[in-house]
């Protein structure tokens, strides 16, 4: 999964802004140059959009940790080297440690986003790499999990946008075309014995009514 996706949903999950996000990068010993902070919360599309580096994601999990767990004497996170990558396996465990969640506490937040996975499929993408059962996680594991935060943290946000699409769908359900009129048949001018309607009083009413 794109680095820039997984900071800049996992920020909106845990409203996380900007001057906290720099905390969290001192928290590793990182300063954080807020240009650039922005540069990778933009989608490619946008302009200034600049890659997330592995190293950067790595190190704001990393304070994310110490943050919510504390930093242990002595020890620091190991930054990667030049080159490394993160996997999608290594930021579930990150956050798993960040959250304090246990395999139960991250099946329930899955299910938050509609994802099902049992506790063996779960299980798996934590084991070592060369460990018979190791399953490598995929991107659609990575997103469903952020979005289950999403609405596990900020519920208002997720039922802001169901009431938005709601209201949107009532109105276009509501709206009526506007009824046509049917023309009413012109009655008939009341003619004298000695004369008839002149043929062009005729035309302008069927004229008013068409317009009608």
């Amino acid at each position: 999964m794109i680095h820039n996706d997984v900071l800049r949903r996992l920020r909106f999950a845990l409203a996380i802004n900007d001057t906290a996000a720099i905390g969290i990068f001192k928290m590793v010993d990182y300063d954080m140059d807020i240009e650039y902070l922005h540069a990778i919360m933009k989608k490619e599309d946008e302009t200034g959009y600049l890659p997330c580096r592995d190293k950067i994601i790595a190190l704001f999990l990393d304070g994310l940790i110490i943050k919510n767990r504390g930093k242990q004497e002595g020890q620091m996170p190991r930054v990667l080297e030049a080159g490394e990558r993160l996997s999608n396996n290594d930021i579930l465990r990150k956050l798993r440690i960040a959250m304090s969640y246990k395999d139960e506490d991250m099946i329930d937040v899955l299910k938050l986003a509609n994802f099902r996975m049992s506790k063996g499929e779960l299980s798996a993408f934590f084991r070592k790499p060369d460990h018979r059962n190791f399953k490598p996680a995929g991107d659609q594991v990575v997103r469903n999990l952020l979005q289950g935060m999403v609405k596990k943290y900020r519920p208002d946000s997720t039922k802001q946008k169901a009431n938005i699409s709601s209201r949107g769908a009532t109105q276009k359900t509501n709206a009526r075309p506007k009824a046509t009129q049917t023309p009413k048949p012109a009655q008939q001018p009341k003619s004298k014995p000695t004369s008839a309607a002149k043929p062009s009083e005729t035309q302008s009413v069927w004229g008013k009514i068409n317009k009608g």
